[in-house]
């Protein structure tokens, strides 16, 4: 289907018009040429008949300055390139001829001032030529081979109705199919074998498979190191087609770049094939795989068509009419990831073309396209109908060039005109599009047909800005685009309607302009489009500094009372919703609560409301509804009720609301359970969720500890359980080492003024990283003066020690702070020194310190692996201790409690080797009869 719009795209044209007289010149290639050289080309063709035009679009980086041609005298046929030519237009110099073979070394080379004709031999007749855009590359199509001139440092650009080449693609057109070739530069040699070759092929069509051109690489010598490697692909598109319908022309390769390519960056952004029939054109994209954009079904039979970035340009026998084209819908996609997002949009490729109004001319027969300039060349139709059809009979259904023979003119001659067409910018033809448009707005505003229109002005706009940086009035036009294409689809069906939100963004307006822009009309004061709530959902679910005005707000509220009442929960909780009247509000949400219920989002969203208000007491009665976890849950639903920025990076802007703030104060074990859920259910982060209490609440750093133990009992994450343990531990060090003595902390700013919301035995029952302390603990208990505070601290930090997971070696150092003189301090070093499995070193320091903590120690350390120790270690110490104070009724009960335990693991025999020899064996013989008398039992 093609869509028709009465735009006008031509602005005005100019008429020259020359007698041409003997053999046509067959093929012209210019290059880098501006408009004011057609009249030097035309004088220098005054003596030659014409049968085509073809001009080449400059690159970005400006193609190199020569003109190809294929001409035809005394029956020969010479392909020709012409250097230097811009100096014969100025008349400083001669033309020299020279003839050259596959090397081009002419005067443009050595940087002389002379134009040379440089004729190139080839084996068999040229038919056709192109240039590359992108590498300056020359491709001649003679009738049998194509033959590639690599040009050296230069850029040019292939427009040829046989073959066409671009950025290391290759097109050879047939009269039956389209046969495209992509030559991959490898490093390695590659054998060109046949098996080898029908693996590289990229079909498209079961006519590939068949196709009769065969490929192969001819080396001359002169290429650079490299092979390549071949891909073709061959589009169906001739089921149901007659014989006069299927004769090929217009072929193209074309490449678009995009102005945010570096200027070193030589690869186009996209690579499209253009070829057409006379009833039909077809457009593929080959960059990334090929794919048909689209399909052009002409009114009438077209003789030539020619691709540009904003048009294809077409024209019949007496009309020059104008296609859009959907390669900016491909380049964008391939340069921005946020197309086709809730951020960006673009019409899609595969969006049905459309025709603009037609130009009328009298005989054209070939069409090229430079700039803003359409250059059309026409003539008197020499040829009667029925001779036009016994030629085309003739041609058949063989697979040859589509070259017919040059045919001889008249003796007499006859004129040629050449018309030069300006198109208008593409910025004049939008705003002729978007006044066209007002006709559809003002009958039917959401017709598709105005979508369609507005879709096309977009990629028009979108062509321009690809190629253009820094236009005011073409960014200022494509805001306004999307604008309008906003609203078309604010108002449209609910299939598309959330291709409202990215076009709104991409206007760049602001929710009132989107507001006003959406109001309905007095007939229908309650109906608001689909699109047009979907972008108001999602704008209200981002954390946006845009805060809107009281009335805004209000109106807001109004609008989903209305439209999506079960939304006005999440409406409420937006941070841009900051500024709404909270009386008008509440009233609003009362009514919302009788008509469909009580819930508890619903609840917290009124308490918030009463906050506004200052209504305490109304807001505990309503804080006080429901259970604890229940309350959890509604934050957990509408995490917003909480915080604004959560769920962003590591470093986003976030804040606590209101109610957060008076539940630190009122809830604190709400709200750290509630902020705990949020954690767990990847609502906020763990640097999020610090700073909250840290910093915005400006409370009590026992606050946030109680959030990393809760967290610590919840959470299942290896890397933060690690986080947290080293966070609560360092805390507890920190809050021990500002202990200036057992009875109160130094800084009081570091004092808590409540108890945690956690004891030491909830973390021990309820937390498997918290283990039980040990019984030798009790020993080196502080006395009863020190503070609650202190002690409970003290708790946790040896319940940390005694537990499983801390790492003891990451702490240790911290553990260095704390002094040993106290026996908790003492406690805290001999845990660490224990955990570090320094079992001799604590033998001696607990015997120093605390020697009536030694059997608790021992019963409940040396076991297992460390049995052992108990004869090996603790006996020895004991009994030279003994020796040296044997008044120290402690060492000797302990020694006895060691023997007891000796007797009782030891053999006899093991035994006896360890009394000693000092005199003082009749203090041991009672434990060794004991020894063995359980060993005879055994």
């Amino acid at each position: 289907m093609v869509h028709v719009y009465n735009c006008h795209p031509f602005a005005s044209q100019q008429i020259v018009q020359v007698n041409g007289e003997g053999k046509p010149l067959i093929k012209a290639l210019l290059c880098k040429y501006q408009v004011l050289t057609l009249s030097l080309w035309l004088r220098w063709s005054r003596s030659l008949g014409w049968s085509s035009l073809l001009f080449s679009h400059p690159a970005p980086s400006h193609p190199g300055d020569y003109l190809v041609t294929i001409e035809e005298k005394n029956n020969a046929t010479y392909l020709r390139a012409y250097t230097n030519w811009r100096y014969q237009a100025e008349e400083k110099a001669r033309v020299g001829v020279r003839l050259l073979g596959h090397l081009l070394r002419g005067a443009s080379v050595r940087g002389g001032a002379q134009m040379e004709i440089i004729e190139i031999p080839l084996s068999e007749r040229p038919v056709a030529v192109a240039c590359c855009s992108v590498t300056g590359d020359l491709l001649v199509g003679c009738e049998n081979t194509l033959v590639l001139f690599a040009l050296r440092t230069q850029n040019l650009h292939l427009l040829s109705p046989q073959v066409a080449l671009c950025g290391g693609y290759v097109a050879v057109q047939t009269e039956l199919e389209v046969l495209v070739l992509k030559l991959d530069a490898t490093s390695e040699p590659i054998a060109l074998d046949e098996s080898q070759d029908v693996d590289k092929i990229e079909l498209l069509g079961d006519r590939a498979k068949d196709c009769e051109i065969s490929v192969c690489i001819e080396q001359t010598g002169l290429e650079d190191r490299g092979h390549y490697v071949l891909s073709r692909f061959t589009p169906e598109f001739f089921q149901g087609c007659t014989v006069e319908e299927i004769h090929l022309h217009s072929l193209q390769l074309y490449p678009l770049f995009s102005n945010n390519q570096s200027a070193s960056v030589e690869e186009p952004a996209c690579v499209f094939c253009f070829f057409s029939l006379p009833t039909a054109g077809y457009l593929y994209s080959l960059k990334g795989g090929v794919e048909l954009l689209s399909t052009y079904q002409y009114p009438e039979k077209v003789l030539r068509a020619v691709l540009t970035d904003h048009l294809l340009h077409v024209i019949t026998k007496n009309a020059l009419q104008c296609f859009t084209v959907r390669c900016a819908a491909v380049a964008a996609r391939l340069e921005d990831p946020y197309i086709d997002t809730t951020m960006k949009a673009c019409p899609p490729s595969s969006l049905e073309v459309c025709a603009l109004r037609m130009q009328l001319f009298i005989g054209l027969r070939s069409v090229c396209v430079y700039g803003q300039h359409v250059v059309l060349l026409s003539t008197a139709d020499t040829e009667t109908p029925e001779e036009t059809e016994r030629n085309t009979q003739r041609r058949g259904l063989s697979r040859k060039w589509t070259m017919s023979s040059p045919k001889e003119t008249s003796a007499a001659g006859h004129g040629w005109n050449l018309y030069v067409v300006d198109t208008v910018s593409p910025l004049t033809l939008y705003q002729e599009m978007v006044e066209y448009s007002q006709r559809y707005v003002e009958t039917n505003p959401q017709a598709q047909s105005l979508r369609h229109l507005l879709s096309e002005a977009h990629l028009l706009l979108r062509a321009s800005l690809l190629q253009t940086s820094e236009q005011r009035e073409l960014e200022e036009a494509f805001r306004q685009n999307c604008a309008q294409l906003g609203d078309c689809f604010s108002r449209g069906s609910q299939k598309d309607c959330h291709l409202a939100l990215p076009y709104y963004r991409m206007s760049g307006l602001s929710i009132p302009e989107v507001l006003s822009r959406n109001r309905p009309p007095p007939s229908s004061p309650h109906f608001y489009g689909p699109g047009f709530l979907f972008y108001l959902k999602h704008y209200l679910l981002e954390e946006t500094e845009e805060n809107l005005s009281q009335e805004s707000a209000d109106e807001v509220i109004d609008i989903f009372s209305q439209s999506e009442p079960s939304e006005l929960v999440s409406v409420c909780a937006s941070l841009s919703m900051i500024n709404v009247s909270p009386a008008r509000t509440l009233r609003i949400l009362q009514h919302l609560e009788n008509t469909t219920g009580v819930s508890v989002p619903l609840t917290i969203t009124m308490a918030t409301m009463m906050l506004r208000l200052n209504d305490l007491q109304q807001y505990t009665e309503l804080m006080e509804r429901h259970a604890e976890m229940l309350f959890v849950y509604g934050f957990i639903e509408e995490p917003r009720l909480l915080l604004h920025g959560a769920g962003g990076g590591r470093h986003a802007d976030i804040r606590p609301t209101a109610l957060t703030q008076q539940l630190a104060k009122s809830q604190p074990g709400l709200l750290v359970a509630s902020m705990v859920a949020l954690h767990e259910n990847s609502k906020v982060q763990l640097e999020q969720a610090d700073l909250i209490f840290k910093v915005c609440l400006g409370c009590e750093n026992c606050l946030q500890v109680d959030f990393w133990e809760a967290l610590l009992m919840a959470s299942s994450q290896e890397a933060v359980i690690q986080e947290l343990l080293f966070r609560v531990a360092s805390v507890y060090i920190d809050r021990l080492t500002n202990t200036n003595s057992d009875t109160h902390f130094n800084s009081s700013h570091t004092r808590s003024k409540r108890r945690s919301l956690k004891s030491v035995e909830d973390l021990i029952n309820s937390c498997s990283h918290y283990g039980a302390l040990y019984p030798w603990l009790t020993a080196l208990s502080p006395a009863h003066t020190i503070t609650f505070q202190h002690l409970d601290t003290l708790y946790k930090l040896q319940s940390l020690l005694c537990g499983p997971s801390l790492s003891v070696g990451s702490v240790t150092p911290l553990l260095e702070r704390l002094s040993d003189e106290t026996l908790w301090g003492f406690s805290l070093h001999l845990l660490s020194t224990t955990r570090g499995g320094q079992y001799d070193t604590s033998i001696e320091k607990l015997l120093d310190r605390c020697p009536q903590a030694i059997i608790a120690y021992a019963n409940h350390q040396l076991q297992d692996n460390h049995l052992a120790l108990w004869w090996q270690k603790l006996l020895p110490e004991l009994c030279n201790r003994t020796r040296a104070a044997p008044d120290n009724g402690i060492l000797l009960a302990a020694l006895k409690e060691t023997l007891v335990m000796v007797a009782r693991e030891m053999s006899p025999t093991d035994f006896l080797e360890l009394m000693p020899d000092d005199g003082t064996a009749a203090y041991f013989l009672p434990h060794l009869l004991t020894c063995s008398q359980k060993h005879l039992v055994a």
